[in-house]
């Protein structure tokens, strides 16, 4: 797994309108330039089903970090993510989204069973968790954070980024997505 995939993704998005020129990008989100693959792992989701990201080629993928006892923005991220792919119709069937646990302690098969259900998300959301040798190296290699804080909380790295169907990473995204600009970006990738 590559270390820094983050900070590679960030510049990339940031230097993409520059190289682009003056045409605005196609892409709602941060487009990124040069996209490479991102890296692969194999967690459990919700229902207890192995789900590894070589296992999605052919999907569109959001991946993103959160943990269920986040009080704000871990359930909104949630929320629109699913939202964006409900607004899809019938090509939802086309993605995924891929939800990492950054609490291994808390989310518990069954406290991301309730989150899941709590918030409605679509069948195509995994909530993906591990023990903390299992997620460690995949925080590592999407350069995310997880530090629990003395009253419980979670503070952590939270952005989305947008594979498409061979798993290279095209789109990053910020806690501040709406569904209306992911759907977008999906529906580009979906017709191309």
């Amino acid at each position: 797994m590559r270390n820094r995939f983050l900070v590679v993704l960030i510049v990339a998005a940031c230097l993409a309108p520059g190289i682009a020129g003056a045409a605005p990008p196609a892409f709602d989100g941060g487009r990124i330039e040069n996209p490479s693959r991102l890296p692969g792992f194999k967690l459990d989701d919700q229902s207890g089903r192995a789900v590894s990201l070589a296992g999605e080629r052919g999907k569109l993928v959001l991946l993103t970090f959160l943990y269920t006892h986040c009080k704000d923005v871990c359930p909104l991220t949630a929320q629109n993510l699913s939202a964006a792919v409900r607004l899809l119709g019938p090509r939802r069937d086309d993605v995924r989204v891929l939800a990492v646990s950054v609490d291994p302690r808390g989310d518990t098969p069954a406290a991301v069973r309730r989150f899941v259900r709590l918030h409605r998300l679509v069948p195509q959301f995994h909530y993906l968790t591990g023990s903390q040798e299992q997620l460690a190296p995949i925080w590592k290699a999407y350069s995310v954070t997880s530090v629990r804080r003395a009253n419980g909380d979670i503070d952590h790295t939270l952005y989305t980024v947008l594979a498409d169907g061979s798993g290279k990473a095209r789109v990053l995204y910020d806690a501040t997505a709406t569904p209306t600009d992911v759907a977008h970006d999906l529906r580009l990738l979906l017709a191309s």
